[in-house]
C-alpha cells in the first residue's frame, strides 16, 4: 500500500472502530459529509444533526488506535484488501440492499465480486445426500460461469464451496462472521486456504472479531445481497439458512429450494419455502431459466462496458469444434470473468452450447 492508501484505510478503520457506531449510522454520516476525513473534521453541532450526541462525542474522542494498527498490519499481508463504499471494487449488488456494509475486509481474488453469483445455503447438520446435492449443484453452476456464495459453515455451506472448487476455473466467495484473522469453524481451516487460492473470503467485521452468535444472522444479508438468487439445499424449519432466504426475498432476489422426503426434518424448511413461493429446483436449468432475464441485463451491462464488438470475433476464434476456457483465454487475451460473461450471453442467444468438462462449442 502507498502512504496515501494507508492513510485512507486508517480513516475507514478508525470510523469502524468507533464504539456504538453501526453500519447504518456510518452510511448516514457518509451521505452527509462524504468521507471519513470530513466526518472526523465535522463539528459536534453538525454531527448531532445525523447521530446522537453520545455518538458524536465518541467520534470526537477517536477510536481504539491499537485496534486500528492491528487492521493496518493485516492489510500489509499478501492478498489482503479493504473494500469501502468509495472503492471501485465495491460490489454493485450490495449497493442495492437497504443496509450495505460500509467496509469489507477481503482475502483472495477481488475479481470474484464482479461475477454473476448464486448463494447456496443450508443446514450445518446436513445429510450425506444433502452435501452431495450441494457439491453437484455448485460444480454445475460454476461451470455455467456463476460464482458460488456461501458462509463457510459446516454442512451445506462447506459442500457448496467444495463443489465450486472442484471446477478448476470455478470461483467461490465465503462470507464469514468473524474477523479474517480467524477461521471459523476451525475444521474448515484447509477449506479457507483453498478458497483464498481460488476465490475470495470476505467479512464486514474488524480484524480480531471473534465468533459471536449475533454476527452470523448479520452476515446472511451479504450472502444474499451479493447474489442474483439464493438456493436452499437442505434445511429444517429452525435453520439459519431460512434467514438468508428471507433476506434474499426482501432484497428482491430469487429464492430456490430443493425438495426432499416428507419424512425428513431436513426437508421441512425447503418445503415451507416452496409453499411460500420459492421455486422448486431439481436441476440447474430450473435456476438458469429463472435467472435468464436478470442475467441478460447484467451481462449486457458488462458487455456494453468492456467488449461489445468482440462477440463476433470470439465466435470466429472458437470455430465449431469444442474448446475449453483455458484455450479461449489464451487465444483472446480476455480475462476469465469477461470471457465467462460473453459465453453466457452467447448461450442465451443460442450461439454457443456448454459441454461437460468446462468446454464450449459454437452452434450458431
Amino acid at each position: 500500500m502507498t502512504s496515501e492508501e494507508n492513510a485512507e484505510a486508517a480513516l475507514w478503520i478508525c470510523l469502524q472502530q468507533i464504539s456504538g457506531l453501526g453500519g447504518k449510522a456510518i452510511c448516514k454520516l457518509l451521505g452527509q459529509f462524504g468521507s471519513p476525513e470530513h466526518i472526523f473534521a465535522a463539528s459536534h453541532q453538525n454531527l448531532n444533526k445525523v447521530v446522537s450526541e453520545a455518538v458524536s462525542n465518541l467520534i470526537k474522542q477517536g477510536p481504539n488506535l491499537e485496534a486500528v494498527e492491528i487492521g493496518l498490519q493485516w492489510l500489509e499481508k499478501d492478498d489482503n484488501s479493504l473494500i469501502t463504499l468509495a472503492d471501485a471494487h465495491y460490489p454493485q449488488a450490495l449497493l442495492e440492499i437497504p443496509d450495505p456494509p460500509p467496509i469489507l475486509y477481503a482475502k483472495g481474488d477481488l475479481s470474484c465480486l464482479s461475477m454473476p453469483a448464486i448463494a447456496m445455503v443450508g443446514s450445518r447438520n446436513a445429510s450425506v445426500q444433502g452435501e452431495k446435492n450441494a457439491e453437484e449443484f455448485a460444480y454445475a453452476l460454476s461451470e455455467q460461469g456463476f460464482s458460488i456464495v456461501s458462509g463457510m459453515a459446516l454442512g451445506i455451506d462447506g459442500a457448496a464451496h467444495r463443489g465450486a472448487l472442484k471446477n478448476k476455473n470455478g470461483k467461490t466467495i465465503a462470507v464469514v462472521g468473524t474477523g479474517l484473522d480467524i477461521v471459523y469453524p476451525a475444521k474448515h481451516r484447509e477449506l479457507a486456504h483453498k478458497i483464498v487460492e481460488q476465490g475470495l473470503v470476505i467479512s464486514e467485521f474488524a480484524i480480531g472479531t471473534p465468533s459471536r452468535p449475533q454476527n452470523f444472522p448479520r452476515r446472511n444479508r451479504i450472502i444474499s445481497g451479493l447474489s442474483l438468487g439464493c438456493l436452499v439445499v437442505e434445511a429444517n424449519t429452525q435453520s439459519g439458512s431460512l434467514i438468508t432466504a428471507k433476506c434474499a426475498a426482501e432484497q428482491g432476489r430469487e429464492v430456490f429450494a430443493i425438495p426432499g422426503s416428507i419424512h425428513s426434518p431436513m426437508s421441512k424448511g425447503c418445503h415451507e419455502l416452496i409453499k411460500q413461493g420459492a421455486k422448486l429446483v431439481d436441476c440447474i436449468k430450473d435456476i438458469t431459466d429463472e435467472l435468464a432475464p436478470h442475467l441478460r441485463h447484467l451481462i449486457n451491462q458488462s458487455v456494453e462496458k468492456s467488449f461489445t464488438t468482440e462477440t463476433n470475433a470470439l465466435l470466429n476464434i472458437m470455430g465449431f469444434d469444442p474448446i475449453n476456457m483455458e484455450a479461449l483465454i489464451a487465444l483472446t487475451n480476455l480475462t476469465s470473468e469477461d470471457l465467462s460473461a460473453t459465453l453466457q450471453l452467447l448461450e442465451l442467444e443460442n450461439e454457443v452450447a456448454s459441454l461437460p468438462g468446462g468446454r464450449y462449442q459454437r452452434i450458431g
